[in-house]
Order: structure tokens, then sequence, then C-alpha cells
């Protein structure tokens, strides 16, 4: 059993070494071999009891340490404490560490079902398949936390991944998971009947596995070119510390200092300055959604942007909407205050200029426990308001169904208005592509977790949405890295973190549509359909054999 637990553990650093921002990817194609070896020996002991359960155990162990490891960030979340004082929220971190260590514990657990019942010819590929429908389940539930789906694993390394424009991550996830198995099969082999065939064969598969399509991605690197008009844009990075200043400075001194910064640093000819999310109004209300064009805040800067006559602004804002009797309102909504009035708040992007009517978007990936009470009716009877409340609200936002992209009078852009978390979501990002966007904005706040890999994580994930679609990405953070990603996902400019300030940079429309913006995670579909045919061929032979035994009896 120890050599067992040493391998669950083996198992869980190689999986957190091979992980962005600081892993090596290389590494992930190793990852699963040890777990992969305990759940063989395991299946082949005949007399041991509760061989399900101690393979629970062990998986546990392994992810565990993957979770625990590769968002050590989140602890640096902050609360305030009974006396006031922000402290690390150790919440923030081991749920999610201990909640999708058990979801992948669960899914390794069917793998070994599903193998032990169905025999080896079903159970193998049933692996990448099930892992696969894990990822795309955890990409659309309440509970929505893809941070650790195996595709993203190669974002600090473009170059590799070229190919993602016609598979998204699922493919790098396929990549991964098959590789695994190739290096477990013949390793096993090897270490069993120490035949030098399966050492070989080890060596030449792997090799061939990692290697080809590592070199077809270097070759569709080298022969892209990117494509579309040319535009101007400059970042804004205001660098507001989001606990200590973001919601507690005035509105009028947070859009003020963008606006300041905006003249500080324009040049001619910038078709668009980008700020990032919920950049205002920082303390206070929301502005009303209905209203807009009466909005103080909003006429002060289509008043001081008046010697830009043909720049746009698109930023990130809180917005509210109010419902004046119960019947009009959402789910969603509160009250506000003890009137009898309901409202919503939304975490949304805008846009505006002197030409156009004011354009907006609300956020619909929302963050759970800090803009969304997952299962609301169920958990909040158990919970109450046991949710994460940095600067926000304690309540789940409004969200909407489409994608809405950003167009305006003076160039050919039509703006994907993505707002932070929703950059990890590949299929979600093609809505904006097949609406027409042909650049994406990022507009984020990943001051939360202060200068860790958090925020170094969710840039690199945006270079896998660049491949993806074959889009430039313009990227504003609040307290950084701010900067420009072109088509091949290559990081072209950035601005520090921490660093106040902005940054201007070229980016470039491309209207043509990838095979993956067209026809988005159809590996994963795929993938669902084929675990499903698996999973209930299993079922209805333990049915069968049930029955003949029955009919033995």
């Amino acid at each position: 059993m120890f050599r067992y637990i040493l391998l669950a553990i083996l198992s869980g650093l190689l999986l957190a070494f091979g992980w962005p921002s600081k892993g090596f990817p290389l590494i992930l194609f190793v990852g699963f071999v040890p777990l992969l070896f305990i759940e063989n020996k395991i299946a082949q002991q005949v007399d041991t009891k509760r061989k399900g359960l101690k393979l629970f155990g062990l998986s546990y162990l392994a992810f565990f340490i993957w979770n625990a490891i590769g968002i050590w960030w989140l602890h640096y979340a902050q609360e305030l404490n009974s006396d006031g004082q922000w402290q690390n929220s150790w919440t923030a971190y081991l749920f999610p560490v201990f909640a999708n260590s058990l979801l992948m514990s669960l899914v390794f657990q069917l793998y070994h079902w599903v193998k032990s019942k169905a025999g080896n010819f079903y159970g193998i590929p049933f692996f990448p398949v099930i892992w696969m429908s894990f990822e795309k389940f955890h990409l659309n539930w309440e509970m929505t936390w893809p941070w650790f789906n195996l595709g993203n694993g190669f974002a600090n390394f473009p170059k590799w991944v070229q190919w993602y424009e016609f598979t998204g991550t699922f493919g790098g996830t396929l990549w991964i998971l098959v590789g695994n198995l190739i290096i477990f099969y013949y390793l096993y082999g090897f270490l069993n009947l120490k035949e030098k065939k399966f050492r070989n064969k080890l060596i030449l598969f792997t090799v061939l596995w990692i290697g080809i399509p590592i070199g077809i991605s270097y070759w569709i690197y080298n022969s892209y070119e990117e494509k579309g008009e040319e535009i101007t844009a400059m970042v804004l990075q205001p660098e507001l510390n989001p606990y200590t200043e973001k919601y507690n400075k005035s509105s009028f001194e947070i859009v003020n200092e963008l606006i300041q910064m905006t003249h500080q640093n324009m040049q001619p000819k910038v078709d668009f300055v980008v700020a990032p999310e919920t950049a205002f109004p920082g303390s206070g209300p929301g502005l009303n959604i209905d209203k807009l064009e009466a909005d103080y805040l909003l006429q002060q800067f289509q008043s001081n942007f008046i010697r830009y006559p043909e720049m746009t602004f698109v930023s990130g804002v809180e917005l509210m909407r109010f419902y004046p009797y119960e019947k009009f309102a959402t789910k969603t909504a509160s009250r506000f205050g003890n009137t009898d009035m309901l409202y919503d708040v939304t975490n949304s992007a805008i846009q505006l200029n002197q030409k156009d009517s004011i354009q907006y978007y609300h956020k619909s990936k929302l963050v759970v426990g800090v803009e969304h009470f997952p299962y609301m009716s169920i958990l909040k009877p158990i919970l109450g308001d046991l949710m994460m409340n940095f600067g926000g609200t304690v309540r789940t936002h409004l969200t909407q169904e489409q994608r809405t992209v950003f167009k305006n009078s003076f160039n050919n852009a039509v703006v994907a208005p993505i707002i932070c978390y929703e950059s990890i979501y590949g299929d979600f990002t093609t809505g904006y592509v097949r609406n027409g966007a042909n650049i994406l904005f990022i507009m984020t706040n990943d001051s939360w977790w202060g200068d860790s890999d958090g925020h170094r994580e969710l840039l690199l994930f945006g270079n896998l949405r660049a491949i993806e679609n074959r889009r430039d990405i313009v990227r504003s953070a609040n307290s950084g890295i701010s900067g420009f990603i072109n088509q091949k996902g290559e990081i072209t400019s950035s601005l520090a973190y921490e660093k106040q300030g902005a940054l201007i940079g070229k980016a470039q429309l491309n209207n043509e549509l990838t095979f993956y913006s067209k026809h988005g995670d159809y590996l994963a579909r795929i993938a669902l359909l084929i675990a499903g045919i698996l999973i209930g061929y299993t079922v209805a032979m333990q049915i069968l054999n049930w029955q003949k035994k029955k009919n033995k009896i």
C-alpha cells in the first residue's frame, strides 16, 4: 500500500509540475501514468476487498496534490476578519481544491468501473472520452471551474499548438491522455516482461506521438500570415488595489483618472481606448442600464473625449437594472434596501464614442462564489451567504444568452467584449466570433490574488483563444498584465504587473473563420457520445450477467 501512496503522490506532482505558468507541459504526458499503474494493479488483485474505495482514495490524493499546487495562489484572495482587517482567505482556496479533486476522482473511478466490467478493449479508450466529457461538463454547469482542463496546459507554449485552430483545447486534452496511455502500455510491458521490443516501441511511439503534432504546429506557425485591416489601440492600466482603493475611491475620482491617463498617453490616430473590467464607477451603485445616455459619468467621458472625434472608448463597468414591480423582476434580482423595488447587478462592458449610441454587454460566465451563487434554491438554505465578497456583491449577477459584439461608425472593427473569466472558455468565445467579431478585447481585474500565478495563467489562456479563432487580442487589466496578443498566440507587447500607465499597439481585424470557430468543441461532443455508448454497453452487460446468474439459481 505504501508503494501505491508514493505513486499517487508522484502522479500529483507530475501533473502540478507540468502546469503553467511555471510548469513544463511535456511532463503532462506522464502525469497519469503512475495512477494508471495503480489502477491496473488493484484491478488485478482478485482477493482484495473494497478495491474501488482504495483506488478512490489514492486517486483523490493525486488530484488533491495537483489542485493544491496548481491554484495555490487562490489563498491570496482577501477577506475581512472579525476585527475588520484584511486577511488571506483559505475558504476561497480550499473549497475548489477539495471539490475539484473529488470530481476528478469520481471520473477516474468511473473509468476503473467500466474497465473492470467491460474489459480492456472497451475500458482503455473509455479513459480519454470520459475525461473529455468531464471537462466539457465543467465548462457548462453552475459550478463551472475549467482551470485544469488539460488542453490549457500548453498556454505558455503557443508554438506547440497552432493546430488548436482546428481542434480547440480539447485537441490538447486528447493528445495528453492518449500519450499517457501509450507510455503506460509500453512501460508496463517492458517492466513486466523485460523485453527490449517494449522499450524500443515506448521510445519510438512516444517520440512520434509528441513530436509529430509539435512539428505540424511549427509548420503552421511558420506558414501562417496574419490577416486583416490594422487598427491602433491604447490599453489603460489604472493599477487600483481592489481591496483598499478600487471600491473606496469616489466614482468621479476614478473616472477623472481614466480620462487623464488617456489624455497623457494619446497619440495621433488611436482608434480605441480600452479600460479594464469594472473600471468604474468604483464605490457606490452601478450605472442605470435604462438611463445610460443621461448618466453623468458617461457624459464626462463624452465631453472630455470630444477632441478625439473618431476614437471609441471600451471599458468594463458595473451596471444595474431596476424593477418597480416584482412581477417584472428576474430570478437574480434582489431587494433594494428597505424599499419594494428590486434590482439586478451586472458586470458589463460598454462602448461609447462621439457618434454612435452606447452599446453594452453583460458578462455571462461568472466566477462561482463571487459573482454567482450556484444552485441557489438548494444551497442557500444550507450555506446562507457564505460566499466570497471581493468588493462586489454576494448575489448572482444578471447575464445574457447571446454574445453581443460592438460595432462603430469609424472603422471595420467588430469587437468581442470578453470579460475576465470568460477568456478561459473556448467554445464560448467562438460565439462572439460567429456573431462577427474580428478582434477580441479582454477586460479583466486579476488583482484579487496579488502578484501570483493567477493573473499570469489567465493572461496565457488568452494565447489559446487567439490561436483557436486567429484573432488579435487587446487586453486591459486593472493591475496588469495588459498587452497585445497576435493571431499566432504570441504576446507582442505588455505592461508589467502593478505598473500604472498605458500601452499603445497595433492589432489586425481578421474576418475569416477557423474550423474551430465554426464547429466549437466538436471533439468533446464526440467524446460524450462515445462515453455514453460505452457506459450503456457496460450497464447492459451487467444486467445480462445478472439475469444469467439469476436464471441459473
